[in-house]
């Protein structure tokens, strides 16, 4: 399956498709049982051209686990969901029970993991935000044993249940698709940019987008830790503009009449990187 948006923003990476699956596809990569991984490790991968796979036992992580649509894993998480609670807040060393869990999973964490585990992430003020946090999730279950992430072009829409797009460009082009986004709609908030795990802005956040009458775009990689993960990789400074399947094909059937050939548009392409 061919983007045109791809091609006339001249966007660097291949766009990628979330495909739901109960076919594990040949030769895919995936993470082993029980070892921990962050997908944007399986993203960069998919983003060079590999297909990748998840199912629920092999996701890398409870928030990757979480945000490709395998239910709540974070009641999984080392010690529990309060401990994530902790973990992403003010740290498993603040409570008996977290101080507790530490010493357990100490023996089978990296050093910084450990200290994020103790410490806390601080990316939500209390435990009690963090709380508040997963009950705003759009946490869902996907229909299929597996979920799959590859690049677009190598996707058969008639073949495959292929449910998101997601670009990854720089900031002239996430302006460009957001553009897009809006063109040919009634209001001006088709594009949203939730506070969430990378692997959440790309998968379940579009999932429930999925379900409403005009479904919107998600921006993301507002998530420090993922980009972190991602730029090493890439050694490229990109956000992620994912969407459902419709608004997709909405977009690429509205692009040969919008901006594109305009000479605001080539302007900017000029100036591109100066």
């Amino acid at each position: 399956m061919k983007s045109g948006i791809a091609q006339e923003l001249q966007i660097r990476h291949e766009p990628i498709g979330i495909v739901f699956t109960d076919d594990k596809p040949e030769a895919a990569r995936q993470f082993q049982e029980g070892k921990w991984g962050c997908t944007m490790f399986m993203l960069a991968a998919a983003l060079k051209g590999e297909t990748v796979v998840f199912d629920q036992n092999t996701c890398g992580c409870q928030g990757g686990g979480t945000g490709l649509g395998f239910g709540n894993q974070y009641t999984v998480f080392p010690g529990g969901q309060e401990c994530f609670k902790y973990f992403l807040s003010t740290g498993n060393e603040q409570w008996e029970e977290g101080r507790a869990a530490g010493e357990k999973v100490k023996p089978f964490m990296r050093p910084d993991a450990y200290n994020h585990f103790m410490h806390g992430e601080r990316y939500k003020k209390s435990p009690e935000l963090v709380g508040k946090f997963i009950e705003n999730l759009p946490i869902t279950t996907v229909p299929t044993e597996f979920v799959v992430l590859k690049p677009l072009k190598e996707i058969d829409e008639a073949k495959e249940d292929l449910r998101v797009v997601s670009f990854f460009g720089n900031m002239d082009q996430i302006s460009a698709l957001t553009v897009l986004a809006n063109y040919g709609r009634e209001n001006n908030e088709n594009v949203v940019f939730p506070f969430a795990a990378g692997c959440q802005s790309i998968g379940i956040y579009p999932y429930r987008e999925a379900e409403r009458p005009e479904p919107r775009a998600v921006l993301g990689l507002n998530d420090i830790s993922a980009r972190v993960y991602l730029k090493r990789i890439l050694k490229d400074d990109v956000m992620s503009f994912a969407m459902p399947l419709s608004l997709f094909k909405e977009m690429e059937s509205n692009l040969e009449e919008s901006f594109i050939g305009g000479d605001t548009w080539e302007q900017l392409k000029s100036l591109g990187g100066k």
